[in-house]
């Protein structure tokens, strides 16, 4: 079941105020009787209890109290979704050529493949999940869905993301196929930014990510489907921190992509037919580069009836654009809670830092690149603390002088009086 964001209960809490009656529980349960549609449009409705509860843990706590906190069950192994499943169906797909397949076929490869387990999905779940979900049928076959052409009215109100199988590269001594992470947006065509990659995992996912906001800005909203990196945690940490909406497409829906799917089929028709230099990585993304950005983004757009660049720049005004600068790179860390020592000190891969303020046993959040955790900013209680460093006992082992004393005891008086 889906958890409910802090969104949506703030706008059920906000309902109250407005709501007629004499006492609060005569306008809880007014605010029952409503429908409350969440940021992808789903409707809910909630008991009056359960908003009550809501209620008395924001004027407890705030709006921290009614963040979703992570589940008691956390790590252990639980049933596979429907999402997982269609995810590890379109990994086996591309090794059947041609559609004389089954769904015990599927099922076994699935299974010596790892990428699910008989005791995640047995035979019987997954034949009924294929079915349920339409798992195995093309998007184009599946039943009849009322689909509307639809545009948004301006550049970056929502950006199209991706993934597509690419060529085969040498990756030292084997041979891997390639993945290329993209983006489009909705309104202009541009494509935003688009990678290759040897592994769609979520360290690629970010480096896309990061290249696409710089050169194009920020989106609104982020359209993407249901893989593992488009629901990872990091993926929801930074869309939250630039203000972007994610949103999820529905299970084996790849027609409400529409604008990126019909994209790859211009790459797959226009770009990999050509006689391309596969001798690396680098080569590859460099011919797409200029592939994309001198032909694609500068073509008129057969709908649009302009260049997809043009296009864009009409709404130059609009766009918020991220500054390449160091602070703004901290917005694509991965973020960790620790607890500080009564040294003053935290531990993050079994390196002691020292927090660069008096922040003993209290809890900080850390942000950090996962590929090179060089810098540790800390954050407490949604406020940055500064640039931890590493633990240096020679340094240490000196009598503080009374000014450092004194500029440490103001600000322990700040953060208890927070």
């Amino acid at each position: 079941m889906k958890r409910i964001s802090v969104y949506l209960k703030l706008r059920v809490l906000g309902a109250i105020d407005v709501m007629p009656g004499e006492t609060i529980i005569s306008r809880l349960k007014k605010v029952s009787e409503q429908t409350f549609h969440d940021e992808e449009g789903v409707p809910h409705v909630f008991t009056w209890r359960t908003i009550q509860t809501w209620l008395w843990l924001y004027k407890s706590g705030g709006v921290d109290n009614l963040k979703n906190r992570p589940r008691s069950d956390k790590g252990k192994l639980r049933k596979v979704s429907a999402e997982q499943l269609n995810e590890a169906i379109e990994h086996v797909l591309p090794e059947f050529r041609d559609e004389r397949y089954n769904k015990m076929m599927i099922y076994r490869r699935c299974i010596e493949r790892g990428l699910i387990s008989r005791n995640e999905c047995s035979q019987t779940s997954f034949y009924r999940l294929v079915k349920e979900y339409d798992l195995l049928t093309p998007a184009t076959k599946t039943a009849n869905k009322k689909r509307l052409a639809f545009s948004k009215e301006y550049a970056n109100e929502m950006w199209q993301m991706d993934t597509m199988f690419g060529p085969y590269l040498k990756n030292g001594k084997t041979s891997v196929q390639t993945k290329l992470i993209a983006f489009i947006d909705d309104a202009s065509r541009v494509v935003t930014h688009g990678q290759f990659f040897f592994s769609e995992n979520t360290d690629n996912m970010i480096t896309a990510l990061r290249s696409a906001l710089y050169k194009r800005g920020i989106p609104q909203t982020l359209y993407v489907d249901n893989g593992s990196i488009y629901t990872c945690r990091e993926i929801n940490q930074i869309c939250g921190r630039i203000g972007t909406l994610l949103c999820h497409a529905p299970v084996r829906d790849g027609a409400a992509k529409g604008k990126i799917e019909r994209f790859f089929r211009t790459v797959r028709d226009r770009f990999l037919l050509r006689q391309l230099d596969l001798s690396s990585l680098d080569k590859l993304n460099d011919q797409f580069r200029d592939w994309v950005e001198n032909e694609y983004n500068t073509v008129i757009h057969s709908t649009l009836q302009m260049k997809p660049i043009d296009r864009f720049g009409m709404d130059l005004d609009r766009i918020r654009f991220l500054a390449p600068m160091e602070a703004n790179d901290e917005l694509f860390f991965f973020e960790q809670d620790r607890t500080v020592r009564k040294d003053n000190t935290f531990s993050l891969k079994n390196i002691r830092y020292e927090a660069p303020r008096d922040l003993q046993n209290l809890q900080i959040q850390i942000r950090f690149n996962r590929a090179n955790p060089d810098r540790i900013i800390v954050f407490y209680k949604g406020e940055r603390m500064g640039e931890a460093t590493k633990l240096d006992f020679v340094s240490n082992d000196r009598s503080p002088s009374a000014e450092a004393r004194q500029a440490a005891e103001i600000t322990r008086r700040k953060i208890s009086a927070k």
